[in-house]
């Protein structure tokens, strides 16, 4: 049986790794650096069909599978095909206690716990259950060759996955032929040849003697001073108690450091009921202060790297992770932590000796990295597993848009129409002739009932109670803080009906705050969301009240009015209002008959010079008019006088939501306000920064081309110079003025008209 390494056959035999089946054919899966065989270095790391950072010493050999060795100096190489990877499925499984890990302390802690008539799932990376992190209300999620699985712990849960052994670092510790102990025995019983093997005791007795095929030339006790050789290791040089070196000529240096706890899973899981036992709870050995060689092998962290950012200033463990990466790796930690650990304290006591044996502090300096997940690396399907995408909405013309070549696009949570191949002209179309744009998305809530107008007045800023039947109000929507979360109309049928109507970005989050604010006032309404149920399509453009006539529109409507209308012979509740600045009127209607409307419409206005238009033309459109957009041109902290909308608030009410917030924040100076700004073609990049007499005052929010002004138009965050607005600033490195909004049709005429 054979497995392909690097396009070459390699023999293997039932029970094998991929590790153990790489040394047989003389193969070291990362090039080099101590192999562990045991999961906690990151040495035996290879990418094995087509899916990287697989530890290969855990990994099964499979007849053909196909391994290949990392780069020497480059990041695996991504999957040439483009194939859809294969479904991963997850499970939930609930329990009382969680044990990881099944060696003599784990059985012993499951034993215990079912003794005491709690339900016990025990997990084993030995029996192919590799745990790979612990989330809160205590889930454990672990890979298996079936799936994941996410195991949910009522009590506890207990990790007992023993300790690690350290590996060396030393001038030479990146060459093929260094393992630990357990490495040793484990690549000797499965009968791979090491041929002249030394063994090293540094801090920990090793024996071997279970291991009878090992040819081992010499057993020495000391440091290694260093690992020889180019790419194989050919001698090793060590260091005895009394500063006398050895060199011994060898094929394997086997070497004994020490352990160290396997605490990952507990450390990520501070303040949740976690607890380790056995050797995952044990002290860890501390190993000699590394001088030399690779500290790091994730990230290719030396110990002359840990010096200079010692130099730097970076005393303690959290800060020499961050300013050298060591430990942010594929073994997170595991190989690298105890010789930063030993490095701190070595560099502690010799700063300020006096501070020695001042535990408490030293324990801070060297104490572990705080760990996060993943303790084991994760294909995206894996991550994915259990985990549902909600499919992004269509609107009911969807079809129609893609019939007519429209280039989609997710925006605002539904898939809309960007444009439909010609974004000049749909814009001319509005502003000379007649238009049509698919607007379902809106927010489109009935609220009704007893209290209608009471629970409208408290929860919005304009007086509500002056709106007369059968006309609309704009309104701002603001937080309990005063600061501007949404806006929309007020559309009002009665005292006890209303239509409120909300953004698409806010609609999915309008629904919630309603109801949770009418219980929370005991309001006596109904809440109903028609979102979903009506589609709409806005008809704009001078020629707009004359395609509608043809439909079916006996009187146009007057200036936010609204009532309701049968249209190309489709009920529909018609809302004179404008975004594009030009007359506009949307047709609400039920979204089952949104395509014979459309297509009806498209007909009547064929010799109009009707064109539809996508959402580019739509908000190039509404920035000459000023419009603002809540969540691009406004920010979390925008409150109605920055925004430059204070006309939107009637502060004479006795009470609205977030009154009391905009009484406070106006006593206060004005810092900032969302300003317009106009500068010759071309438009800059939204985000671009503004800049008065060197100095950063703001930034772009919106910007555009304007066709009909033949210039560009922005709005942008501005902060107030000296007390005041600079009326000049730069741009992209060139002059923008200041110039009040509306940019086009100043007075609003057209769209009243």
């Amino acid at each position: 049986m054979n497995i392909i390494v690097n396009t070459m056959p390699a023999a293997f035999e039932a029970g094998d790794s991929v590790l153990v089946a790489m040394q047989r054919a003389g193969q070291h899966p990362n090039h080099g650096g101590c192999l562990c065989a045991e999961g906690d270095c990151p040495h035996c790391l290879a990418t094995v069909n087509g899916v990287a950072y697989v530890r290969t010493c855990q990994t099964s050999a499979q007849p053909g599978m196909i391994v290949e060795t990392f780069p020497t100096d480059d990041y695996p190489r991504l999957p040439k095909n483009t194939q859809r990877g294969q479904t991963v499925s997850a499970r939930n499984l609930h329990c009382d206690v969680v044990v990881i890990g099944m060696g003599e302390a784990g059985q012993a802690a499951a034993a215990e716990a079912a003794a005491a008539g709690k339900s016990v799932i025990s997990l084993d990376d030995k029996t192919g259950q590799e745990v790979v992190g612990i989330y809160p209300e205590l889930m454990v999620v672990a890979r298996t060759s079936e799936g994941m699985l996410h195991i949910h712990a009522h009590d506890e849960v207990i990790v007992a996955t023993g300790a690690a052994e350290i590996q060396p670092v030393a001038p030479g510790n990146h060459l093929r032929g260094i393992v630990t102990p357990r490495a040793a025995a484990h690549l000797a019983a499965k009968g791979v040849a090491l041929g002249r093997v030394v063994v090293v005791e540094s801090g920990m007795a090793v024996d071997l003697s279970a291991s009878p095929a090992l040819n081992i030339v010499a057993h020495l006790k000391g440091q290694v001073l260093q690992f020889e050789g180019l790419d194989t290791l050919q001698a090793v040089v060590v260091q005895d108690d009394n500063g006398h070196s050895q060199r011994v000529e060898c094929d394997t240096a086997v070497v004994g450091l020490g352990l160290t706890p396997r605490d990952l899973l507990v450390r990520m899981a501070a303040g949740l009921r976690v607890r380790a036992v056995g050797d995952a709870a044990r002290e860890a050995d501390l190993p000699p202060c590394p001088n030399a060689g690779i500290v790091c092998s994730c990230s290719k962290v030396s110990a002359a790297d840990l010096q200079r950012v010692w130099d730097q200033g970076f005393h303690e463990m959290e800060l020499v992770k961050r300013a050298t990466l060591a430990g942010t790796g594929p073994c997170q930690g595991v190989a690298c932590v105890p010789h930063m650990r030993s490095f701190l304290a070595a560099r502690t006591a010799a700063a300020d000796p006096n501070a020695m044996p001042d535990i408490a502090r030293l324990s801070k300096v060297q104490a572990p990295f705080t760990a996060r997940p993943v303790v084991r690396q994760l294909t995206l399907g894996e991550v994915a597993a259990g985990a549902h995408y909600h499919a992004t909405p269509r609107t009911g013309l969807d079809a129609e848009h893609r019939r007519l070549g429209a280039v989609m696009d997710r925006i605002g949570g539904w898939w809309r129409p960007w444009h439909y191949g010609n974004p000049l002209a749909e814009y001319w179309a509005v502003r000379e002739a007649v238009s049509i744009g698919d607007v379902s998305t809106l927010g489109k809530i009935l609220v009704s009932g007893p209290d209608a107008l009471a629970f409208l007045e408290r929860l919005y800023p304009t007086k509500v109670s002056t709106i007369a039947a059968g006309r609309s109000r704009y309104v701002l929507i603001l937080d309990e803080r005063g600061y501007v979360m949404d806006d929309g109309l007020i559309c009002k049928d009665s005292d006890t009906r209303y239509t409120l109507t909300f953004t698409s970005g806010g609609s999915s989050h309008a629904e919630m705050w309603l109801r949770d604010w009418a219980e929370g006032w005991n309001m006596d309404v109904r809440i109903l969301n028609q979102t979903m149920s009506l589609g709409a399509i806005n008809v704009t453009g001078p020629l707009a009240t004359q395609l509608l006539q043809r439909a079916g529109l006996a009187q146009p409507y007057k200036f936010m009015q609204h009532g309701h209308a049968v249209i190309a012979d489709v009920p529909c509740r018609v809302y004179r209002l404008s975004f594009t600045g030009e007359v506009s009127y949307e047709l609400h209607h039920p979204v089952d008959q949104s395509a014979k409307l459309w297509r009806t419409l498209m007909t009547l206005g064929a010799d109009l010079g009707i064109r539809p238009h996508g959402l580019q033309t739509l908000l190039q459109l509404r920035l000459e008019k000023g419009h603002v957009i809540v969540g691009q041109d406004t920010d979390f902290d925008s409150t109605p006088r920055r925004i430059g909308m204070e006309w939107a608030l009637r502060m004479d009410k006795a009470d609205f939501l977030g009154k009391p917030a905009i009484e406070r924040t106006n006593k206060t100076a004005l810092d900032k306000q969302l300003v317009g700004f106009e500068m010759p073609a071309p438009a800059t990049f939204e985000g671009a920064n503004i800049m008065h007499e060197g100095e950063y005052v703001g930034y772009v929010t919106s910007s555009t081309y304007s066709p009909v002004l033949s210039k560009a138009v922005m709005l942008g965050w501005l902060k107030l110079v000296n007390g005041a607005l600079p009326s000049e600033v730069m741009i992209d490195g060139r002059t923008a003025r200041r110039v009040d909004v509306p940019f086009y049709d100043k007075e609003g005429a057209r769209a009243r008209v």
